[in-house]
This record gives C-alpha cells, sequence and structure tokens, in this order.
C-alpha cells in the first residue's frame, strides 16, 4: 500500500534519531531542566528573533492546544475559532474538557476572516445580554488550517489587530508550521509570527519528529505554566527527549529545510491530479491536497493507496485527503500517480 493519509507515519528525521542516539546515555536532570531542552530553546528564540519569549515542550498538538487554551482563559471565557477550526472539530471536545467553550465563526478557504471575527465581537459587547454569556477570551487560529490554506502576513495582522482592539490574545496552531515555511507561497517568517501573535506552538510530531511540539510564548508565558504543565499530566520526565529533538531541528537550518520534500511531492501530485482532470475540493498550497472523487472510485482507489477519508461531498462523491510528509520520496509519489 501507497501511505498518502498523513504526515506522521513514519518515525523522524535521521539527523534527529542520530542526536537521539548520541546523547542516549547521557544523564541528564528531568522534567526538561536539562541542557539541550535549555540549548533548544535558546535557538529557537534566536530563530524567532525574540529574546524575551518563554518556550516550552509538549508531547502532543491537541495537549499543546488544550493547556495554552485553559492558561488563558478564565472560568467564563471561550475561544473564538472559525467552524472548520481544529480545536472545533477534531479535538473530541478537548477544549471543552477544560470547562471553555469554543465560539465559531463561519470559515472562509478554511480561514477566519478579520472583517467576520470584527463584526462578531461588536455584535457581541454590543448585545444587551452579553453579561449572561460565556465571554469571548483568546482568538484561535492554525497555521496551516484544517484544509491545508495558509494566511498570508497581511490576513493575519488583521485579525491579530481586531483581537487587540477587544484585548484578546491571539493563539496560532503551527501543527503544520514546518510545512508552511516551505510553501512557495507563504510570506510569514517566525520572527514575522513572533510578531503578529502572543503565542504560538511549532509543531514537531508531523514534522519529522517521534513527537513534540515547542509552545512559544511570545511576550511572556502565564504565571506558573511549568506547574500548570505538571498538573495536567503534561510533564515529561524525561524532558531531555523533547529537547534533544528540537536541538537538532533548530540546528543549521533543518526546520526550514525538513518540510521541502513534502511540498515538492504535493506539487507534483496535483499538477497530474489536474491534468488528469481531477476536482479540488479547496485550493491547498500546501502538504495536504483534498480530492473529490466518485463512491466507485475511491473504493477502487483504497486497494493500493492509504488515505484520508475526509467529509462527504453528496451522496455519490467523498472528498479525501492525500498527505505527503518530509519523508515521501519522489517514487512514492510517481506510483502515487500511476495508481491514479
Amino acid at each position: 500500500m501507497l501511505a498518502f493519509c498523513n504526515d506522521y507515519s513514519e518515525g523522524c528525521h535521521p539527523k534527529i534519531l542520530q542526536h537521539l542516539i548520541d546523547t542516549n546515555t547521557e544523564e541528564l536532570p528531568g522534567y526538561g531542566k536539562d541542557r539541550y531542552c535549555d540549548l533548544a530553546k535558546a535557538k529557537i528564540k534566536q530563530a524567532c528573533e525574540d529574546p524575551q519569549a518563554d518556550v516550552f515542550f509538549l508531547t502532543g498538538g491537541t495537549q499543546a492546544n488544550q493547556i495554552v487554551i485553559a492558561s488563558l482563559l478564565q472560568p467564563y471565557e471561550a475561544a473564538v475559532a472559525c467552524d472548520s477550526g481544529h480545536i472545533a472539530v477534531h479535538e473530541a471536545g478537548a477544549i471543552e474538557s477544560t470547562g471553555h467553550k469554543v465560539l465559531t465563526i463561519p470559515a472562509k478557504n478554511g480561514k477566519l476572516v478579520a472583517e467576520d471575527l470584527e463584526r462578531y465581537l461588536s455584535d457581541f459587547y454590543q448585545g444587551a445580554s452579553k453579561d449572561h454569556m460565556v465571554q469571548p477570551g483568546l482568538v484561535y487560529v492554525s497555521q496551516s488550517t484544517e484544509y491545508g490554506t495558509i494566511y498570508s502576513k497581511k490576513e493575519l495582522k488583521a485579525i491579530h489587530e481586531v483581537a487587540l482592539r477587544y484585548h484578546l490574545p491571539l493563539f496560532v496552531d503551527g501543527a503544520r508550521l514546518g510545512y508552511v515555511l516551505a510553501t512557495p507561497e507563504n510570506d510569514i517568517s517566525l520572527p514575522d509570527l513572533a510578531k503578529i501573535c502572543e503565542v504560538f506552538y511549532f509543531g514537531g510530531t508531523k514534522v519529522g519528529l517521534l513527537c513534540g511540539e515547542a509552545v512559544v510564548f511570545c511576550h511572556g508565558a502565564p504565571s506558573h505554566f511549568f506547574t500548570f504543565v505538571k498538573q495536567h499530566g503534561a510533564l515529561v520526565a524525561k524532558g531531555r527527549l523533547l529537547g534533544v529533538q528540537f536541538d537538532a531541528l533548530f540546528t543549521d537550518g533543518l526546520f526550514l529545510e525538513i518540510g521541502k520534500p513534502a511540498l515538492e511531492g504535493a506539487i507534483r501530485l496535483r499538477k497530474a491530479l489536474k491534468e488528469k482532470g481531477y476536482t479540488f475540493a479547496i485550493d491547498s498550497p500546501t502538504n495536504q491536497t483534498f480530492v473529490v472523487l466518485s463512491n466507485d472510485k475511491m473504493e477502487q482507489l483504497a486497494k493500493k493507496v492509504w488515505f484520508d477519508v475526509w467529509e462527504k461531498k453528496d451522496e455519490h462523491h467523498t472528498v479525501i485527503r492525500l498527505c505527503t510528509s518530509w519523508a515521501t520520496s519522489k517514487e512514492a509519489v510517481d506510483q502515487l500517480i500511476a495508481a491514479l
């Protein structure tokens, strides 16, 4: 079977694995207090051009979203996201499980739009019953989005400006940020991102690490965030495992290079799909490609290719996702094109 279901099927990038092997027998302090975590944090701050940032390592994306959001909200507050946002659809109520609602706004091209956010917040605060309702407490977006689309610098700045007017922090979920940085259409760098939002995370799980997400608070973390992480069962005793991986990822610009094979494969794949007359559900420039197939053609393809069934288009058609990764080979893409 050809594997194009997701971007975390493989283990980890050889350079990251080698660094784990090279440091394996060193005796180091626990809970992220080791020198490799310190090195990784310093390199991430340098890459963001933000020496005042606070960096924390967590193991997974849902965990990062849940803990960051819960740490920033009061008990009566909620996260505001577009209706296709990851926290609204694909996290099994993880945010709600902490006692915080997710307030949704209709997405456009998979994205939250600044004008819609402004209208939503304006209507809320002008409402006569606002004091009886869950209050907006932060704004959430993901880069890339659930549909593989990306925010431009202009779009993200506009969202941030709206959030600031209402005194709301902007949180950017960067589970696939490594692929965004490799996308030709992208115009946002890490230093840009550190200036545009209050907190983001650089995802490692989907971009070549065994596991791990680096949470970056651009203007300082909430008080006792370390203890908050511990309370939520997310503090790793062998924190070195995350620090070593991020130390390798942010050495010699690997974080900028690691996503390029995925983008090269995705671009070739989309070109072939267009030539063969396939229809796209959305125009995604990143490593995720969403294709509309008739149900019978989908069943035929499933005999050769492992893909993700995304959503029902209509009674006779389904949207599938074909996802390339840091480890996708040219040969695998060629075989997929032939199968199509």
